[in-house]
């Protein structure tokens, strides 16, 4: 009789820390997913920033290179399909779908933005205008800190992607529903670089 209330108690025991181990992996998880969206939610804060300033900085070309209408209105077409896609992957960060849009609205943005810097180093008054000075270094700061955040959110990705995929959390991840969450990546090579924004 009393061996098998010390079985019983031995079961109870190993179920209790069975539990423990489930529970413990499934908060692991949860914690990492939480830590990646905050680092999306970083990255939201920059973009952000970035599209207001573009208004900005069309406007005060705008009045120096008005020949170049199809140029500005380029990189206002493009700002607003990446505020579009921005939107869209802060509301599901990580989705596979709403990142390839982000990245692909991000580079055509970059790339139009560098059009607008080119055709703008043709126009010396444009140059030395103090508010395009002034914004051409905010937008500087905006993409070195875009690329930062951007890094720690592929960090945080990555650190939850492998969570999930390791044994045996990889069955906690499957039996919760814990779905992949993609890396924030800019396809095209000439896309990976930010837009040369000198004007000294």
């Amino acid at each position: 009789m009393w061996y098998a209330f010390v079985v019983l108690i031995v079961l109870v025991v190993i179920g209790l820390v069975l539990l423990l181990v489930v529970v413990g992996m499934y908060n692991g998880l949860v914690t990492l997913r939480n830590r990646y969206k905050n680092a999306f939610s970083q990255i939201d804060v920059q973009l952000k920033r970035r599209y207001d300033l573009i208004p900005n900085l069309v406007e005060v070309a705008k009045g120096y290179i008005k020949h170049e209408r199809e140029t500005l209105e380029a990189v206002i077409s493009a700002r607003n399909a990446a505020y579009s896609a921005g939107q869209q992957a802060a509301r599901s960060p990580g989705d596979a779908q709403a990142m390839t849009a982000l990245g692909g609205a991000e580079g055509q943005l970059t790339g139009a933005l560098g059009r607008l810097f080119a055709v703008a180093e043709a126009y010396p008054d444009l140059k030395a205008n103090q508010n395009m000075l002034a914004l051409q270094e905010e937008l500087s700061a905006t993409e070195n800190k875009i690329a930062f955040a951007r890094q720690a959110y592929n960090d945080s990705v990555m650190a939850y992607n492998t969570q999930r995929e390791v044994f045996p959390t990889t069955i906690i991840a499957g039996m919760f529903n814990f779905q992949e969450a993609s890396l924030f990546e800019v396809e095209q090579a000439a896309e990976r670089e930010a837009p040369k924004v000198s004007f000294t």
